[in-house]
C-alpha cells in the first residue's frame, strides 16, 4: 500500500496534487491524506479552546475540497482521509507520516508559498524527514517518466543508486545527469534546458540531507520554481 501525505490549504493546485497522488499509485490501494495544519489556539479555558479550533472553510475551500472528493472517490483503489492538525513539532510530524503509513508527501507551489509561519516551518520539517517529498512544478502533469538527476556534490550517493530506489518505489528512470547547480544556475542554465528539450524530461531527482530550521524574510528560489518541472527529493540515508 502506497499512501501520500498533502498538506494543503485548500488552493486550487491541491487538485493537481490528489491527481498526482492517484497517478503515482498506479493499482496499488492507497489512502490519500490531506493535512491542515493551524497554530494551537491561545486560550486558557478548553471551551474557549475547542471554539477557536472550528475554522470554516471559505466556497472555494469547500469547492475544492469537494473536488478532491470526488476524484478519489472514482479512483477504485484510493480513499481521503481529511487530517486537522493543531500545533506542529519535529516528533508530531514523524508520527504523521508513521501513523498514515506514508511512502510521499506532496508538496504544491502554493503551499511552499505560504506565508504563515506553521506552513513554513511544516515544509522545513518535511526536508528533515526520511520519506520522500515530490515538490509540484507550476505546470501539472499528472504522471512523469523520464528524470534528469541533479547530483549533490557533497553527496556519497552514486547515480545507480538512486536509479535502483527509483525502480523499487517509483516507475521513473533517470536519463540524464548533471552536477549541483545552487551556485551557479545561471551557467548551467543552458545545458538544463538542452538536456530537458533533448530528453523530454519531465521530472527532475535530487537528494537532500537534514538541515537545521531557519525563518528567512527573503525565500531562496528552489530549482523547479526556475526551471517549472517537478522534483523528487530523495533523504541520502534512503538512497
Amino acid at each position: 500500500m502506497k499512501n501520500f501525505l498533502i498538506p494543503t490549504t485548500l488552493k486550487d493546485d491541491t487538485i493537481s496534487a490528489v491527481k498526482s497522488a492517484i497517478s503515482q499509485a498506479k493499482e496499488s490501494d492507497c489512502e490519500i491524506v490531506l493535512m491542515m495544519v493551524s497554530e494551537t489556539p491561545d486560550a486558557f479555558s478548553s471551551s474557549n479552546f475547542l471554539r477557536e479550533m472550528r475554522t470554516g472553510l471559505t466556497k472555494s475551500q469547500e469547492e475544492v475540497l469537494e473536488t478532491c472528493r470526488y476524484m478519489i472517490d472514482h479512483a477504485k483503489n484510493c480513499r481521503i482521509k481529511i487530517h486537522n492538525q493543531y500545533g506542529l513539532s519535529s516528533p508530531i510530524f514523524r508520527g504523521i507520516i508513521e501513523h498514515f503509513s506514508v511512502k510521499l508527501v506532496i508538496l504544491t507551489h502554493s503551499y511552499k508559498q505560504e506565508t504563515k509561519r506553521i506552513h513554513q516551518y511544516l515544509v522545513q520539517l518535511a526536508g528533515n524527514q526520511k520519506c520522500p517529498i515530490l515538490h509540484l512544478g507550476n505546470e501539472f502533469k499528472e504522471d512523469f517518466t523520464k528524470a534528469l538527476y541533479i547530483e549533490n556534490s557533497s553527496a556519497n550517493v552514486h547515480v545507480k543508486d538512486v536509479q535502483q530506489f527509483l525502480n523499487e518505489n517509483f516507475s521513473y528512470e533517470i536519463v540524464s545527469q548533471t552536477s549541483k547547480i545552487d551556485d551557479n544556475y545561471e551557467e548551467s542554465a543552458p545545458y538544463l534546458t538542452e538536456a530537458i528539450s533533448k530528453y523530454e524530461i519531465d521530472l527532475l531527482v535530487e537528494t537532500r540531507k537534514g538541515e537545521k530550521i531557519k525563518f528567512k524574510k527573503v525565500k531562496k528560489q528552489n530549482i523547479n520554481e526556475k526551471l517549472g518541472l517537478p522534483v523528487l527529493s530523495l533523504y541520502e540515508e534512503l538512497v
